[in-house]
C-alpha cells in the first residue's frame, strides 16, 4: 500500500478520536482499510506459500493451504 494512503488512514483515525467522521470520511476510511487488509492477506499468503516444516524424519514438508469454511 502506498505511503500516502497509510498516512490518510492515520489521519482519519486521528480525526475520528476528535470528532464524528462524516459519511464521506467513513466511506473513504472503509475503502482504505479494505485495501490495506487485502494487501496484508496477499503478503501473508505469499509468505505461507513459501513456508516449509521439518517432520519427525527430518524431511521438509510444504505447508498445506486450508480451505475456507
Amino acid at each position: 500500500m502506498e505511503e500516502a494512503k497509510l498516512k490518510r488512514i492515520n489521519e482519519l483515525a486521528k480525526i475520528a478520536k476528535e470528532r464524528e467522521l462524516t459519511s464521506e470520511e467513513k466511506a473513504e476510511r472503509e475503502e482504505l482499510r479494505n485495501e490495506y487488509r487485502e494487501g496484508f492477506r496477499r503478503s501473508m499468503r505469499a509468505s505461507l506459500d513459501n513456508t516449509y516444516f521439518v517432520d519427525e524424519n527430518g524431511n521438509q514438508v510444504k505447508a498445506k493451504r486450508m480451505e475456507n469454511n
